[in-house]
């Protein structure tokens, strides 16, 4: 055989071995790995995962220790997590009083707001009817508070608010339901809206500028305020005859609102595959390891598992690292460097992702693709009868290399059915805005986003391990892989289109 063929032979073998050593290890992504790391991490002991929380914190470490056992580098100097501050107001305690009486929180009344009232607060507050600017003619309303009643539309206060604002109001009381039975109701969805407090990367100005804050009241509050009917209150409100809100006595009200801010430790957790001949360069691989935790409702304290969501992308992500950490062990590593990394804080805004892009561990210059799996276990009800699909969004945005790429890989591998719906920027959804490759995208770096569709238990306890169908997200897994392998591997890095 001459030398030059041998060549040949040698080269095409060795192509071959390479090739058949990618479906092998995208083989390791079982269903039975896949519902062994899932019924952990979407169990009750994990109580819903919200930032902050001990279960997200048991996830968080969970997810560490498996990076760990894997062989990954710690990238957060030394530390596989990254660790970030969030904050959020908390109502420390808040009270109001008239006539001898003092309200309830969350039950006669609730208040919403930031704004920390330095101390107890006395007023005179005036009735205003429906808070319309011809209900303020011929009332002295500034400096003092206003108690409005906005009818039957439980929105309708917005309007009138702005209205009290422009007449230099400095509080607001708002009736909005027409029973205090309705009220009851209105205040324990407060409450939980409330006890879920939005977290946020920026530390939030607690001021005590009242203007910002108000008071919803039961329609018992304002009889007990003025001393009268709820009825007559309404007679008033609809009367057309001058000088009739002017008939109901002015009277004080004293309030206090202590309003705190609160810092919430959370943490990314990051796992690092080092590439072979182009290490400096970077694919990021994310999903997003939180959930909504606990939500109370009549029958108490329900558990929000998110086997779907994200549980499925994240144990996905955790059986992609295995895969490649194989294949480094037997010499096949990729040749670009692979962050594997599971972040936090997702459901309160993408904050985990955004603290990474602001504070990145590895240079963004060097950042190729991010592959973002966010939902990837079930099928929504447009797909109950369709082969193995998945919807794909963002890959042709920047770079219609890396949607090409994406598109060949699948045909080759895995022939999923690729459904570009929510591909729309327009679409009502909006999907391509909502997880954690936004925060990437916007730094102008390619990516992809795996989902699976919005089913009827988004965001519900009904969203658990047994409605997951693991067949199907080892398939969207391996799509992942092979996708993440060509990325990693090709000669040219992917790059965004030019401007």
């Amino acid at each position: 055989m001459s030398i030059r063929l041998f060549a040949l032979v040698w080269l095409v073998s060795q192509t071959l071995t390479f090739a058949q050593s990618q479906k092998d290890y995208a083989d390791m992504i079982t269903p039975e790995e896949l519902k062994e790391n899932l019924s952990i991490l979407a169990s009750d002991a994990l109580e819903g995962r919200a930032t902050g929380t001990r279960g997200q914190k048991m996830a968080a470490a969970f997810i560490a220790h498996h990076f760990e056992e894997l062989g990954l580098k710690a990238p957060v100097n030394g530390s596989y997590y990254q660790h970030f501050d969030l904050h959020k107001i908390v109502l420390d305690e808040v009270t109001m009083s008239a006539r001898g009486t003092t309200f309830r929180h969350f039950q006669d009344m609730v208040y919403y707001g930031k704004d920390d009232s330095g101390g107890p607060v006395t007023m005179p507050v005036v009735f205003v009817g429906k808070g319309r600017p011809e209900d303020y003619a011929n009332l002295d309303v500034a400096k003092k508070g206003v108690l409005i009643v906005v009818g039957d539309d439980p929105q309708g206060y917005r309007g009138a608010i702005s209205t009290a604002r422009s007449k230099n109001v400095a509080m607001a009381f708002i009736v909005n339901t027409k029973t205090n039975e309705e009220f009851t109701d209105y205040a324990r969805q407060w409450k939980e809206f409330l006890g879920d407090s939005r977290l946020t990367l920026k530390k939030p100005d607690v001021s005590s500028n009242s203007t910002n804050s108000l008071f919803f009241v039961s329609p018992a509050v304002a009889e007990k305020i003025f001393n009268t009917t709820f009825q007559k209150l309404n007679d008033a409100a609809n009367s057309t005859a001058k000088n009739a809100l002017k008939k109901i006595p002015a009277a004080n009200v004293t309030y206090k609102a202590v309003v705190k801010a609160q810092a919430v430790r959370s943490e990314n957790v990051l796992g690092y595959l080092e590439g072979t001949d182009k290490k400096d360069e970077l694919l990021v691989i994310t999903s997003h390891y939180d959930h909504i935790g606990k939500k109370s409702s009549g029958q108490g304290d329900l558990i929000n598992n998110g086997a779907d969501d994200d549980g499925s992308g994240t144990v996905a992500v955790m059986q992609l690292a295995k895969a490649f950490a194989q294949a480094k062990k037997d010499g096949n590593g990729p040749r670009r460097s692979i962050l594997f990394m599971t972040v936090a804080g997702e459901e309160n805004g993408l904050l985990g992702s955004e603290y990474y892009t602001q504070h990145p561990v590895f240079p963004l210059a060097n950042t190729v693709v991010n592959l973002n799996i966010d939902m990837v276990g079930r099928r929504d009800e447009q797909h109950a009868d369709s082969p193995p699909y998945v919807y794909v969004i963002g890959a042709d945005k920047l770079s219609r290399e890396l949607h090409e790429l994406s598109e060949a890989t699948n045909q080759k591998y895995t022939n999923l059915v690729f459904d570009y719906t929510y591909n729309d920027e327009s679409h009502p959804a909006r999907l391509y805005y909502r997880s954690d490759h936004w925060n990437f995208a916007q730094k102008n770096i390619p990516i992809i986003f795996y989902f699976d569709g919005i089913h009827e238990d988004y965001h519900l306890p009904s969203d658990e391990v047994d409605k997951i169908e693991f067949d199907l997200l080892t398939l969207r897994a391996k799509c992942v892989f092979h996708t993440a392998w060509e990325i990693a591997n090709r000669e040219a890095r992917i790059v965004p289109d030019a401007k």
